[in-house]
């Protein structure tokens, strides 16, 4: 399938047997560019005993994992044709992954990820309340994971708000001021789960306030790990976003720097969705053999997007369990799965990087 043809696609459009053959097709021949582009991925596929076939199923793809990218550089257009340099870090002083991409990668994945969020929230632009610091969009050649989400949204915004000051602190005044330049209007607030929770939510109730944002949504990823270890739930967060914020609609999304704009939104029935541009398979720990669905075991993320960099097969480090495909009440068709937690010593990272602050 042609590129634009590929982009032009219904996110949830796909029946399984419609899907299967397309990513037949896509990451098989994605496979045979990076291997003839990046010396690096050509030497992992050898040590992997890969020898090149035609028509391979989509679980017989040779995955990386995604701590590979901390430790290669993997690139398979020329240094100078490298448009932008996406990075996530784990912890303080680990190494960060660096994500390179080309101008049509780049491109193709902002264009992606307008179509899949457009299927929840509509096409129409909407005053944009970003649950974070401007500080975040900085550097514009080198963007963290987190920065490169903020960039991302804002192309939902018709105008955009910064709910925090460089200091992470909650600037009320200007959100308020926001709201009621916007009063009537629905109101799209965007943000890390981790951020939101620590710098927004628990900064309201400290201050005994709350906010009026009827009828607004918010679109919020990352950061479940922290949260969980403060013994939070996705419903006791939910919950709190709702009390504080005033917020009708509150979605989770799963996502990572080494796919971006292939995000997994939530929809109403509380599922994650692989779009046409992305899917999920789910392998046991221990063999790395295909689970049954309800099984749970370690994700594996694919996409026919990366053009620029070997990053279309990746085995992560987050736990889940698929449960059913084109049978979702939401009428959307595809995968639906949950993220159960992250894989037994695997370090503490995502899309909210490594802020402790």
């Amino acid at each position: 399938m042609d590129r634009e043809t590929l982009l032009g696609l219904g996110p949830y459009s796909l029946s399984k047997a419609e899907k299967a053959a397309l990513y037949r097709e896509e990451l098989t021949a994605l496979t045979r560019r990076h291997r003839a582009r990046c010396p690096e991925y050509r030497r992992l596929l050898d040590a992997l005993g890969y020898w090149e076939e035609d028509g391979l199923e989509e679980a017989e793809i040779p995955m990386l994992p995604v701590s590979i990218f901390k430790e290669l550089e993997l690139r398979s257009v020329p240094e100078d044709a490298v448009f932008k340099t996406v990075t996530s870090s784990g912890t303080t002083g680990q190494r960060a992954s660096r994500i390179f991409l080309d101008a049509d990668t780049a491109a193709a994945q902002q264009r992606v990820l307008y179509r899949i969020v457009s299927d929840f929230i509509g096409e129409r632009r909407l005053p944009l309340l970003v649950l974070d610091s401007k500080k975040v969009l900085r550097d514009r050649a080198m963007f963290s994971a987190r920065g490169a989400g903020v960039l991302g949204f804002s192309i939902f915004g018709s105008q955009s708000c910064y709910a925090l000051d460089d200091g992470m602190r909650l600037d009320l005044k200007g959100i308020r001021d926001f709201l009621g330049a916007h009063r009537g209007e629905r109101v799209l607030c965007f943000g890390f789960t981790y951020i939101v929770w620590k710098h927004v939510v628990q900064a309201l109730e400290a201050l005994g306030e709350e906010l009026a944002i009827a009828g607004g949504v918010l679109i919020h990823g990352g950061g479940w790990k922290k949260l969980a270890g403060e013994a939070v739930s996705p419903a006791q967060f939910k919950e709190r976003v709702r009390q504080s914020l005033g917020v009708e609609t509150v979605c989770d999304y799963y996502g990572m720097a080494e796919q971006t704009g292939c995000i997994y939104m939530e929809c109403p029935c509380g599922r994650l969705h692989a779009s046409v541009w992305s899917d999920v398979l789910v392998r046991r720990p221990g063999d790395f053999s295909l689970c049954e669905p309800g099984e749970p075991g370690v994700l594996q993320v694919l996409s026919p997007l990366p053009l620029s960099y070997p990053g279309h097969s990746l085995l992560t480090e987050d736990m889940g369990v698929l449960l059913g495909e084109d049978d979702c009440p939401c009428g959307r068709l595809g995968k639906y799965f949950a993220v159960t937690g992250r894989v037994p010593r695997a370090e503490i990272r995502g899309c909210s990087d490594t802020y402790e602050g």
